[in-house]
């Protein structure tokens, strides 16, 4: 089974987890407060994010992100939180830096960490819950799913009250498709140790600018990290999943101490799983662009005239406007261009939409080959997640041959409106003939995506825009221009 993982002397992998997927953020967030709820004196809460709004109510009654980490922290529990400083006078930024004030000034420790790459972003999402005494009772989350506005949607997709800022053509509140991994077990240690060697990083948190050095000293943030405390030992065996706990940083200056030339074991895993991928490869994705990760996929098509790929994308981008749209049409028209070169009609994409017609914002970061290996994650398919920002992805393989299938069946039954246990859904090697019958079927979501094509004109100022701002490249320069990770 660990054939599918990296060798361990790029990234360890344990055995004995369980893994649950956490599908939908109003599911998320119900176990994340279930498990915060239950902290006592003395336990201990990590997270990173990318943005987390204050105000974010984690039920439709409460209580918000301030108030859950507030609580914990009344109650003794220690919190510590790696907060993404943003760009000034963005609304993460404004975000971030409100959230982080409420909990130092409830006795926690909050720091904005602008440790990355020029025009990069701390994208890592996890929240690490570990009980002093019971560590049986250790939870980790990885995945996509910020605790900000628009994520706490369900499986009817009606949307979150709070609405995030969205294309307009998603409507007052966009229906939000996302996911998380809650891990328990060994692997808990690893995605603590993703943590704890950026909190150790010695670099000036705000090296890169002094207004933000001002602004640090104004929310009373240091600028070097304290040490942690003395680390518990892992937690026991709690299932039979393998999981692997991959990672992306760029390569800079100053270099992360723990990777000084970058990290980009998402990048090789995807591309070792790929490369031994024979039936399906299921993909569901926020931006699905790059030439790069395309290549990867491509070359498996090439390979394998058997392989089939399906994957779920939103139907427009975030912001579709007449300067930001083309760049990302751009990108994803040149995967697009690239997997039916080598796959034919053996690729598609698909996007979705909810009961009253409304598209799907999908957010979630999701992929399964052939039912034996399977990601939850912060990345994206874009050469941006793979190189250039910090990411962290959750990779599963079962032992019993369940897990993965599973979640795949479970998403296509809410997407293609079947019953989970469909017999049709298990056929891998019919999938795009099921995904085709059921375009248009009642109950079904799905709608056939095609990435439009853009003018030459456009492409003439669209694709220098994407290279430079949308995709751009984290690698060191000797990889740069190659497919090489």
């Amino acid at each position: 089974m660990s054939e599918w993982f990296l060798p361990t002397t790029e990234r360890p992998w344990s055995a004995g987890n369980l893994v649950v997927p956490r599908v939908h953020g109003a599911d998320y967030f119900a176990r994340l407060l279930e498990v915060v709820e239950a902290t006592q004196p003395g336990d201990r809460i990590f997270l990173t994010d990318w943005r987390g709004d204050a105000d974010q109510r984690l039920s439709s009654d409460g209580p918000t992100t301030a108030d859950l980490l507030s609580s914990a922290l009344r109650r003794g529990v220690e919190v510590r939180a790696l907060l993404w400083r943003s760009h000034p006078g963005s609304l993460n930024s404004e975000e971030n830096n409100h959230l982080g004030t409420i909990i130092n000034e409830a006795g926690g420790e909050a720091l904005f960490d602008e440790r990355v790459r020029r025009g990069g972003s701390h994208h890592q999402k996890l929240f690490v819950v570990r009980r002093k005494g019971r560590p049986e009772e250790d939870v980790a989350f990885v995945g996509g799913i910020d605790l900000c506005h628009g994520r706490r949607d369900d499986a009817a997709h009606a949307g979150d009250p709070q609405a995030p800022p969205l294309d307009e053509r998603y409507g007052p509140n966009p229906p939000w498709h996302d996911a998380m991994a809650e891990i328990r077990g060994p692997a808990v240690a690893h995605v603590l140790d993703t943590f704890a060697e950026r909190w150790d990083d010695r670099t000036p948190l705000d090296h890169r600018n002094p207004y933000r050095a001002v602004l640090h000293r104004l929310t009373k943030m240091p600028r070097h990290t304290k040490p942690l405390p003395q680390r518990w030992d892992p937690p026991p065996e709690a299932g039979r999943h393998l999981v692997q706990i991959l990672r992306t940083y760029p390569s800079k200056r100053p270099a992360y101490p723990f990777a000084p030339d970058g990290e980009r074991s998402i990048a090789r895993a995807y591309s070792h799983a790929f490369g031994r991928a024979r039936r399906l490869i299921y993909i569901e994705d926020q931006y699905f662009w790059s030439d790069v990760v395309a290549a990867t996929l491509a070359e498996a098509l090439r390979r394998e005239p058997e392989l089939q790929v399906i994957a779920v994308v939103p139907r427009f981008p975030e912001k579709d406007s007449r300067i930001a749209g083309p760049p990302m049409l751009h990108g994803q028209r040149l995967a697009w261009d690239l997997l039916r070169e080598a796959g034919g009609e053996r690729v598609a994409l698909f996007d979705l939409e909810n009961a009253v017609g409304n598209p799907i914002y999908v957010h979630a970061k999701v992929c399964v080959v052939d039912d034996e290996w399977m990601t939850i994650g912060s990345d994206n398919l874009n050469r941006r997640s793979w190189t250039h920002d910090s990411e962290l992805t959750c990779a599963v393989v079962d032992p019993d041959d369940v897990l993965p299938r599973t979640v795949r069946t479970s998403l296509w039954a809410e997407h293609l409106g079947l019953a989970q246990d469909d017999p049709r859904m298990a056929d891998l090697s019919d999938a795009l003939a099921l995904w085709a019958e059921r375009e248009d079927a009642p109950g079904s979501r799905i709608r056939r995506h095609l990435p439009p094509a853009i003018s030459a004109a456009t492409r003439r100022w669209a694709r220098p825009a994407y290279l430079a701002l949308y995709d751009p490249d984290g690698r060191p320069r000797r990889l740069r221009g190659t497919t090489d990770f």
